[in-house]
């Protein structure tokens, strides 16, 4: 009889246990064969049976639910965003060696699992990836979805990891945490932020607006106060207009923020490209 889901993440998880801080206490942490995860002060977690752990210690209501989650899976099982992956790719392969990567803000982990495939076809090196992300339906898919990573519910602000425990931070359209992320980067470690740029989903927002300002928009403030923080920063634009597939409208539109401001339903058939545009931003400290 082969491992449950659950059992399988455990083993997985208790191969990088050296990475687990108790979020509670900042002890070290085990992951024990009834797939638990306990510090040395026995704070307890389980593993859920989707093969995740839930280290929220305070509640935290998310207004992400699993019908955007499931769309953002759909939209980006197209992908739409190779550009941004071969681009994060091509920094990550400097390194040359096996990597261990956080996903900050990972919602259902496609993104992440996209680039380590991509690393890892790339060359002969392998990555550990682990995703972190304060809303568990988000956590709940990527756990269903994909296996031999770690998925982790939680709060940047208390992260359950050591100090200098990863190569790479990735941040892919969602709030950063510098200081929280120079904690947790080794030394020569990289931050990857992905940033919206002006003409992302342009033609989205030409149909949900009728606001001819919120048509358009600027992150130049987001991209420069992440230079603030580097001591080396590299910014590398990414633009490209694809071909958009009808039945995947109304997946893009409701896996974004904008879909909250629609002013009628989206028409399908006007909608035949879109534009990806994004600042692929690269940090050390």
């Amino acid at each position: 009889m082969g491992m449950t889901k659950k059992e399988a993440s455990a083993n997985y998880m208790r191969e990088h246990q050296d990475i687990l801080s108790c979020p509670l206490c900042q002890k070290e942490m085990k992951v024990t064969e009834e797939s638990t995860v306990i510090c040395e002060n026995r704070h307890t977690f389980d593993l859920a049976k989707q093969g995740y752990v839930n280290f929220m210690t305070h509640p935290a209501p998310s207004m992400y639910g699993s019908e955007l989650f499931n769309a953002r899976k759909k939209v980006i099982d197209r992908n739409l965003y190779h550009l941004m992956y071969e681009t994060i790719v091509e920094q990550l392969n400097l390194y040359e060696k096996d990597l261990i990567v956080l996903d900050t803000g990972c919602g259902e982990g496609s993104h992440l699992v996209k680039i380590k495939e991509a690393y890892e076809q790339s060359g002969t090196y392998k990555m550990h990836a682990a995703g972190i992300d304060i809303a568990k339906e988000g956590i709940v898919a990527a756990a269903k979805n994909y296996g031999g990573m770690m998925w982790y519910v939680g709060d940047l602000a208390k992260s359950p990891f050591k100090d200098q425990s990863f190569d790479c931070i990735l941040n892919i359209l969602s709030p950063a945490n510098y200081s929280e992320f120079q904690r947790l980067l080794k030394p020569d470690g990289v931050v990857v932020k992905v940033v919206p740029q002006s003409g992302y989903l342009k033609e989205l927002r030409d149909q949900f607006f009728v606001d001819e300002d919120k048509k358009t928009y600027s992150n130049a403030k987001t991209v420069e106060r992440f230079k603030e923080q580097f001591k080396e920063v590299t910014v590398a634009r990414i633009t490209a207009t694809l071909p958009l597939e009808k039945e995947l409208v109304p997946d893009l539109a409701h896996m974004t923020p904008l879909g909250w401001h629609q002013k009628e339903v989206i028409n399908e058939k006007s909608l035949s490209k879109v534009t990806i545009d994004l600042d692929v931003c690269i940090g050390k400290f």
